[in-house]
């Protein structure tokens, strides 16, 4: 479930015969679906071209919106985490039974919502409605990477994949660019910003107006299939030549069962599946670790403007920043699957140095006065877990079917989901303890400093047993050495007839 999906920082030919469970009709490439996929990776870049997007905390702290940063951190920001939370599971059914299409115009349409929000709102209320729409768009990315592999065959899944994500990629660097340049160099205003930005996100939802709905899905959409083979049998059987189907009489359909459901059956297949050490900690690691690294991407804007607060467009680089480590993600990412290590001895001793560095950038931060130091430091924080992510993907997927995998991300980030709404109702909102930015990232130093502690006993307590096991096997072949050098003594003898 993860494209990029952070906010202010920055996943159809004919469905007949693109089908894989329909294996009668041979799989043809032609323009239409190259077309499609196509189409939609335009859609995937345009949708995240916001300008606006990196300067969103500067904006509602200035004279345009005039918000104190109290309101900012302990009210408005933490609706987004709650508003995530909320529609999750909902969205995730509903992208499956609605056959995608509708829940990526939802998704179009909230962005427009959201910068009209921006826009024309003034009241703390409408800003946490703003942030309400954030959460249903970071919740509609499963439609978007998921609609994807319903345009070509499974061999070219890794393909597509890789196109769309690219492509979102691609864009949030586009928009953090041009937001950039438009208030350095254009001296642009942060609303006239969003004006931008509001022509970019209706364009993208006319183009979502214009895409193809898949025929069927995973959980749902199954009978669709059936019926559908049902009409290919039919039409085969008027073929003259098509003897022996005539012959045959069609089974009555059987009542729908809900234990018989796909998703009924993932979770039990699942529940067979997580004893596995490499799922369970690749798992644990997605969950926690995602947690802290998205609490610190919601607020570290809030941060940049504690230290170096600006109510005017210049001196600001949240633009460039998200460009810089948007661009560092990619080439961390891209370079993870080049990695080849024994993941089985190091994963744990790996997890915890990237964690440990992640907790160090905090601290400097958190603590430091100089902007551009901390600029530099959310840029490897950011590229640091960029580089654990497809690491993780690859792990988890490599004892999984396709649609194990997609259960289980989707489960994971949902844990992640409520572990996150969790700490923000402690620390955050103004119901909880309401901390200031400040005390906020201390938290999450602790916070990492804790995991890089429990990754590092756990990877020397793996390493004692690799090597006790390796001493113990070691002994074990010098034992039967001498034994074996015994029973070839006593062949080679009875084998050498005694001399006269």
């Amino acid at each position: 479930m993860s494209l990029t999906g952070e906010r202010g920082n920055p996943g159809k030919g004919d469905s007949n015969s693109m089908d894989p469970e329909v294996p009668e009709k041979p799989e043809e490439p032609d323009d239409c679906w190259k077309f499609s996929v196509l189409y939609l990776c335009f859609y995937g870049f345009m949708a995240q071209v916001k300008p606006a997007e990196s300067f969103i905390t500067p904006y509602l702290l200035g004279p345009d919106k005039n918000f104190t940063r109290e309101q900012v951190t302990n009210e408005i920001t933490p609706v987004l985490s709650y508003s995530y939370m909320s529609v999750l599971v909902p969205i995730f059914l509903m992208t499956d039974y609605l056959r995608y299409k509708p829940v990526l115009i939802l998704q179009s349409v909230s962005h427009v919502a959201i910068c009209l929000l921006l826009l024309f709102g003034s009241t703390v209320l409408q800003m946490q409605f703003m942030e309400f729409f954030y959460g249903i768009t970071m919740a509609a990315r499963i439609a978007y990477s998921s609609y994807i592999f319903t345009l070509v065959t499974p061999k070219s899944y890794q393909k597509v994949a890789s196109y769309s994500r690219s492509s979102v990629l691609l864009g949030v660097f586009v928009s953090s660019v041009l937001g950039q340049l438009f208030v350095s160099l254009g001296d642009m205003a942060f609303c006239t910003l969003n004006y931008i930005s509001l022509g970019f996100v209706t364009f993208a939802f006319t183009l979502t107006l214009f895409l193809k709905r898949p025929k069927r899905t995973m959980f749902f959409n199954r009978r669709a299939l059936e019926a559908n083979r049902a009409v290919m049998y039919e039409v085969d059987a008027m073929q003259p030549t098509s003897i022996t189907l005539v012959s045959q009489k069609p089974k009555a359909p059987r009542r729908w069962d809900w234990r018989q459901t796909a998703l009924v059956k993932m979770m039990v297949e699942l529940k067979n599946t997580v004893r596995s050490p490499r799922l369970k900690l690749w798992s644990i690691w997605w969950v926690f670790n995602s947690t802290g690294y998205y609490l610190v991407v919601y607020y570290v804007q809030i941060l940049w403007d504690n230290i170096s607060p600006s109510r005017e467009n210049r001196g600001i680089y949240n633009g460039g920043v998200d460009a810089v480590a948007t661009l560092l993600g990619a080439i961390a990412s891209f370079s993870a699957g080049h990695v080849t290590l024994r993941w089985s001895l190091y994963a744990e001793l790996v997890i915890f140095i990237i964690t440990a560095l992640q907790a160090g950038l905090l601290f400097l931060m958190n603590t430091t006065s100089n902007i551009w130091i901390c600029y530099m430091g959310f840029v490897l924080f950011r590229s640091s877990h960029q580089l654990l992510v497809p690491i993780a993907i690859f792990q988890i997927a490599a004892s999984l079917s396709k649609e194990l995998c997609a259960l289980v991300f989707g489960l994971n980030t949902f844990l992640a989901t409520i572990l996150k709404t969790i700490i923000t109702l402690i620390i955050a909102d103004k119901r909880g303890l309401g901390l200031h930015v400040n005390n906020q990232f201390f938290f999450y130093i602790g916070y990492f400093s804790l995991l890089a502690v429990v990754y590092l006993v756990r990877g020397l307590y793996v390493f004692g047993s690799y090597y006790r096991e390796k001493k113990a096997l070691q002994k074990a072949e010098a034992a039967e050495d001498p034994a074996t050098e015994l029973n070839q003594t006593e062949d080679h003898t009875a084998a050498t007839p005694p001399k006269a």
